[in-house]
């Protein structure tokens, strides 16, 4: 019995599907890094989302208790978002005894690739708060 035949009884092949697993993985791989780089923007938007939530509650906050709540508010909002991050833009509205503070930061998309696929998301968040008096 001769090594071929031997191989050949076992279900081996005769070296015709050398090199599959690497085709396999040069087709995947593309994908799987545009799904990867997918995942890390959508993370990015997610943590813009919680930084601008954190700042209409600090806003509403300061508002609440200021005797200045539109100046109030937006130095609060400002301060909470910190540097690094997209400028933010603080509205205040006063209706009756409660105060409302929205605020919005547009979230760039600039992680590689993904960004030219997406364009820049606004988040927005809007926190209501009874007046205090100063």
């Amino acid at each position: 019995m001769t090594p071929r035949q031997t191989l050949a009884g076992r279900g081996a092949t005769d070296g015709r599907d050398r090199g599959q697993a690497t085709v396999e993985l040069a087709l995947a791989l593309p994908v799987l890094c545009l799904l990867l780089l997918g995942v890390v923007q959508l993370a990015v938007v997610i943590r813009d989302q919680l930084v601008v939530i954190e700042a209409a509650r600090a806003g509403v906050r300061a508002a609440s208790v200021s005797a200045d709540p539109s100046g109030a508010a937006s130095s609060a909002a400002t301060a909470a978002v910190g540097t690094g991050l997209s400028p933010i833009s603080a509205g205040t509205s006063l209706n009756g005894a409660y105060v409302t503070v929205t605020v919005t930061m547009v979230s760039i998309t600039d992680v590689p690739l993904i960004g030219m696929l997406l364009p820049d998301i606004q988040v927005q968040s809007d926190a209501t708060m009874t007046l205090e008096p100063p």
